[in-house]
């Protein structure tokens, strides 16, 4: 984690590993799932897998190691999709991490009425003063959530932007896969 501040929570620490981890694979990339899994605890019942992920003999004995999941299936809305996961007992955590085009608050006035969702989309793509953002969500069992949201045209690691409340809607989503 390169440029993840030590300072940080482990929750912003894993968040900002899987931006900065999803920044190397470039731009137009599908959504990404991942598993928090407590490192301390995976380092002890999974030693064979930590290892396999690099942990074996990194000093850090607290953190969350994120755990990519298979792929997001983009025939699907992800809200749908999300509505259809469980989580085991081991996972302490989740983080998805999607692009998105993104409209200025200014822009809403200009929104017009009665689009179909693939007409809005469609309108938004041609807007002029639309952005690229990934964003990247994260939750944990207990609640806490955090966020880190990056633009395409200042894709820099010194301009990530992160805080609990970023992506709300998404930060629910998610912590519904924690619910039974």
């Amino acid at each position: 984690m390169s440029n993840t501040p030590m300072a940080a929570s482990p929750l912003t620490r894993a968040v900002l590993e899987i931006d900065e981890y999803a920044s190397g694979l470039g731009w137009d990339q599908p959504a990404r799932l991942f598993a928090l899994v407590d490192t301390a605890r995976l380092r002890t019942q999974e030693p064979g897998l930590a290892a396999q992920l690099g942990l074996a003999d990194a000093p850090e004995t607290t953190g969350l190691t994120p755990i990519e999941q298979d792929e997001v299936p983009t025939d699907k809305p992800l809200d749908e999709f999300l509505a259809t996961i469980a989580w085991p007992d081991a996972v302490v955590g989740c983080a998805l991490t999607v692009e998105r085009l993104m409209l200025p608050p200014s822009a809403e006035a200009q929104v017009p009425q009665g689009l179909s969702e693939a007409k809005l989309t469609q309108w938004v793509a041609g807007h002029p003063d639309r952005q690229e953002v990934r964003m990247t969500v994260a939750v944990l069992r207990d609640g806490a959530r955090d966020s880190a949201l990056r633009l395409r045209q200042k894709d820099s690691p010194t301009e990530v932007l992160t805080g609990s409340a970023l992506v709300p809607g998404l930060a629910e989503a998610l912590s519904a896969t924690f619910e039974d």
